[in-house]
């Protein structure tokens, strides 16, 4: 990066607003975390906490394997696409235990081919479990990364993603993702984003689209 660039003024701003950024996803084992991350897809961290602490409560990953998938349905109900995750927990659970010993691999091919499991899982449970570089773009993300004019409004997450691990030092790709996440889901949001006191303004695409039209 260099001085005076984008990219230092969000990495700064980003230090200040989250100087302790991680994940808000609560975990104690390694099964756990990845477990976690695919009950979030389409759901708030809050909410899927809620749902695993009643899981673990009930199950480790031995016994969700065999357990009854309605048993499981009815806990994990309130993350949404309830039958279909539970379905994939159930199969997540087996293919470990057969594999794994019930252990989380720090294998990028094997993760991805679970059911549940795309790049962005992925790359979440990687860079929280093995300190694995990387940028995990959830909606959070995209949405900040597209208004900062760091991506184009056209860009797949894919496209998203590989810009900012271009733009962006590899020793801090994953701080940079937590920060990213947390700055769109309680400052930079889909809806009324807090501009006012922002101090990316000056390069947010999103404001000065706004901000010219009020002139």
């Amino acid at each position: 990066m260099k001085d005076n660039s984008k990219e230092i003024q969000i990495i700064n701003y980003l230090d200040e607003l989250y100087p302790d950024a991680r994940c808000e996803l609560n975990y104690q084992k390694d099964y756990e975390l990845l477990i976690a991350t695919v009950l979030s897809a389409q759901c708030t961290d809050a909410r899927v906490n809620k749902v695993t602490k009643v899981l673990w409560q009930k199950y480790d990953l031995f016994s969700l394997a065999e357990a009854p998938q309605k048993e499981i349905e009815k806990i994990i109900y309130p993350v949404g696409s309830y039958t279909k995750k539970a379905s994939y927990l159930k199969t997540i659970a087996s293919k470990l235990i057969k594999d794994y010993e019930g252990h989380v691999p720090n294998d990028r091919e094997y993760l991805e081919s679970l059911p549940g499991v795309g790049r962005k899982t992925c790359n979440v449970v990687l860079s929280n479990l093995y300190d694995i570089p990387a940028i995990a773009v959830d909606t959070h993300v995209e949405r900040v990364s597209k208004r900062l004019g760091l991506a184009f409004q056209k860009d797949t997450v894919l496209t998203v993603e590989k810009k900012l691990m271009k733009k962006f030092p590899k020793e801090k790709w994953s701080r940079l993702h937590h920060q990213l996440v947390l700055f769109g889901r309680y400052k930079c949001t889909a809806r009324k984003p807090e501009c006012a006191e922002c101090k990316l303004q000056n390069i947010c695409k999103e404001y000065l689209k706004n901000h010219k039209k009020t002139q």
